[in-house]
């Protein structure tokens, strides 16, 4: 190859269009959207995760009303766990929160308005209010979380399979069993764990 073939492709190579700068040039907006598509992912991530724990796992609850003084006041705010019932069927003295039932809705009540309450009878127990006390069995229950003992009496019933007696804790205050009947275990949302607000108050349930 001569000099002259040598310095010809030299030139030719020096003299090649710069393209660099043409193909790193973009719109503003692709720009911007390639700089915050990482923190779009992770909030995405993160809705998801919540609505996904929120559906599956736990959720906070606002208590409305009084029903469940003294151990729940308006206005606190539950943890409500919802795996445990999938292992193991409801206890009595667990706390429940639940969707009205159809007694409920039927007066007045939406499917959205979630009731929280007292497990007392479990299927197949003899439920009983007389005198003051909630008898299961035949036998008084001793109850420290009262806000004061029941002034009506109500039963014996047996409680119906696959249903629960469910009470407020402020017996004389409560829209509960005592007046529209057996709650079914499908109506249950979870059980309530934890008061996390007010923060003087935070604790189990």
């Amino acid at each position: 190859m001569t000099s002259e073939e040598k310095n010809f492709g030299t030139e030719v190579a020096e003299n090649l269009p710069d393209t660099s700068t043409s193909l790193s040039t973009s719109p503003w907006w692709q720009k911007a959207w390639k700089s915050q598509r990482e923190n779009l992912q992770i909030v995405i991530i993160a809705l998801a995760l919540a609505i996904v724990i929120r559906a599956l796992v736990a959720e906070p609850r606002f208590i409305p009303s009084d029903s469940m003084v003294p151990t729940l006041r308006v206005g606190d705010r539950v943890v409500v766990e919802k795996i445990s019932y999938y292992l193991e069927p409801p206890k009595t003295g667990d706390i429940v929160v639940f969707a009205p039932p159809e007694q409920l809705q039927e007066q007045g009540f939406t499917a959205d308005q979630a009731f929280i309450k007292r497990v007392i009878g479990l299927p197949g127990q003899t439920v009983a209010v007389k005198k003051g006390l909630v008898y299961l069995n035949d036998k008084p229950l001793v109850e420290k979380y009262i806000a004061e003992p029941p002034k009506y009496q109500w039963g014996p019933y047996v409680v119906p399979e696959n249903q629960y007696f469910v009470m407020g804790d402020n017996r004389n205050n409560s829209n509960d069993s005592s007046r529209w009947g057996f709650l079914p275990k499908k109506n249950i949302i979870g059980r309530a764990v934890l008061r996390f607000w007010p923060l003087e108050r935070i604790g189990q349930v």
